[in-house]
């Protein structure tokens, strides 16, 4: 794939990197690095920078012609979309901008690459098409997760919550994206696990109680953590012989779409960044 530069300017000196706060955490830089080796871009760098809200718009005013691209992480997915020339319809569809591609001319034109992201990373385990599925969670991936099922789900979902509010939210964005949503109390959530597909948008810990209630053969969990990993819950859905997505994918098939987008060349190297980042998180 080519967005046009010459090779040239490929091989001149570009920037990207990852944007939010907190930042520290982040392991872009460690694919995207990883990535640009494989691809050769030696004039390529990829850094991470604490912005909030408030610090985001300076921040872009001050990039020069040098910048190719930005990820951007909470909480700045929405906050950058007025900033920008333009938004994908994927972006869109979620009110969420996770990967910004910067063009020489100046212009600032968001997408989110955690929609096709989820999709590629279901697809590599086998997971084309689902009858119904589950969604423990209603936060913003919640949200980016109702959008891949848009895609790959015939049938109803399922979302369980914790609030009555959450449940209203869930049930919007369902119709907003075109998907058959219900919602249940977080109480009953282990009705969850015998689902054909449960994603899991959850922070830590909170579906361990959950673990101790697994049928004898759960089909597939997309477990959306990577760190701490294995979650208590992947770790025994695997032990019973059921298929399990971490989080680690979702995050190197949305960093694949965003190196393609950024640099213009492709197909990024997935089994090169996937490496970097299982690396990179057993040596903290």
């Amino acid at each position: 794939m080519s967005d046009g530069r010459t090779a040239t300017e490929h091989a001149g000196r570009r920037r990207a990197a990852v944007l939010g706060s907190p930042i520290a955490h982040s392991l872009s830089p460690v694919l995207h690095r990883a990535a640009y080796a494989e691809l050769g871009l030696t004039g390529w760098s990829y850094d991470r920078f604490e912005t909030d809200e408030a610090a985001l718009p300076g921040f872009l005013a001050g990039l020069g012609p040098e910048w190719a691209g930005l990820s951007l992480t909470m909480p700045l997915k929405r906050a950058v979309i007025p900033l920008l020339d333009g938004i994908s319809d994927t972006a869109a569809a979620v009110e969420a901008v996770n990967t910004v591609v910067l063009t020489e001319d100046g212009r600032r034109t968001g997408d989110n690459t955690d929609i096709p992201g989820m999709v590629a990373a279901l697809r590599e385990r086998g997971v084309e098409s689902v009858e119904s599925a589950a969604v423990l969670g209603a936060g913003a991936t919640a949200s980016s997760a109702l959008a891949a099922l848009a895609r790959i789900c015939t049938g109803e979902v399922v979302a369980y919550v914790r609030s009555a509010a959450r449940a209203a939210e869930m049930r919007q964005w369902g119709e907003r994206l075109g998907v058959e949503v219900r919602t249940e109390d977080w109480d009953d959530a282990a009705r969850a696990l015998h689902a054909p597909l449960v994603i899991a948008t959850t922070p830590a810990g909170t579906t361990d109680a959950l673990a101790a209630r697994l049928p004898e053969r759960p089909a597939t969990l997309f477990d959306v953590l990577y760190e701490p990993w294995p979650t208590e819950l992947a770790a025994r859905w695997s032990a019973y012989g059921g298929a399990v997505v971490s989080g680690l994918d979702l995050l190197v098939h949305q960093a694949v779409l965003q190196v393609e987008r950024m640099t213009g060349r492709g197909p990024a190297p997935l089994a090169a960044m996937r490496r970097a980042g299982e690396l990179a998180l057993a040596s903290r």
